[in-house]
């Protein structure tokens, strides 16, 4: 799969549909697989932190999360087509896990965050099989670790936020039997109902991140990595 790069942070091109493809492909060869969502603001940190940005590169799947990516693509004559989200992205992993009949562990967030979640996603998908849960105020990755290979998981979503559930990922993956990674974030508030997305008309639009700012204006210093993003793609080679 040829990647796009910006500012030395790596990008997948795939669509939803053509992940899952590739992702069922290398479960069948028991290959191990990590995702991660990229944004400019990610993009940006990741530039002057080498860590950072060793850890979006080693992961199988960087996904275009971010509206600003999509649009760089579009400026440097790539090949992105859509944004991949975080929560979306996790939406169809489940969707495709109730459909193949593997099994999934949730681990992260609060007690009664993670619970509800794993209620409204065997609400939602009738077939699916949640293996095992955790909270994220079980520190203790041995316990976290145990509890994963116990419930034979083949898919794992981790909320921690980032960059701390992909460095989780990474110093754990090997000792579990998990095959798909994913770091999620928040999504499981938004699964849990705590959390409400913005209405389908600014999701089409690509324009989340306006919904969310005018809902919590003190995100405007964050946002501002947006317009810095593209201007740096816009005038570099």
């Amino acid at each position: 799969m040829k990647k796009e790069s910006y500012f030395g942070v790596d990008v997948s091109p795939l669509s939803y549909e053509e992940i899952i493809a590739d992702l069922q492909m290398r479960m069948e060869q028991n290959e191990k697989s990590t995702i991660i969502a990229v944004n400019p603001e990610k993009v940006m940190k990741a530039e002057k932190n080498t860590e950072l940005r060793e850890l979006i590169n080693s992961s199988t799947y960087q996904i275009p999360d971010g509206i600003g990516v999509l649009l760089a693509s579009k400026l440097k004559g790539g090949s992105i087509t859509s944004r991949v989200t975080g929560v979306d992205m996790m939406d169809r992993l489940l969707q495709f896990a109730a459909e193949s009949g593997y099994r999934v562990f949730l681990y992260g967030a609060k007690e009664e965050v993670v619970s509800q979640a794993k209620q409204n996603i065997e609400a939602k998908y009738p077939n699916i099989h949640i293996s095992g849960y955790e909270n994220g105020y079980v520190q203790d990755a041995k316990l976290v670790v145990d509890k994963i290979n116990q419930a034979n998981a083949d898919l794992l979503f981790v909320a921690m936020g980032s960059p701390k559930q992909e460095l989780w990922i990474q110093e754990n993956m090997n000792k579990t039997n998990v095959r798909v990674f994913q770091g999620v974030g928040g999504s499981f508030d938004v699964f849990a109902g705590h959390v409400k997305r913005a209405p389908l008309f600014f999701r089409k639009l690509g324009i989340e991140w306006l919904y969310r700012l005018l809902k919590e204006p003190k995100r405007l210093k964050r946002q501002l990595a947006l317009p810095k993003f593209l201007m740096r793609v816009l005038f570099s080679k």
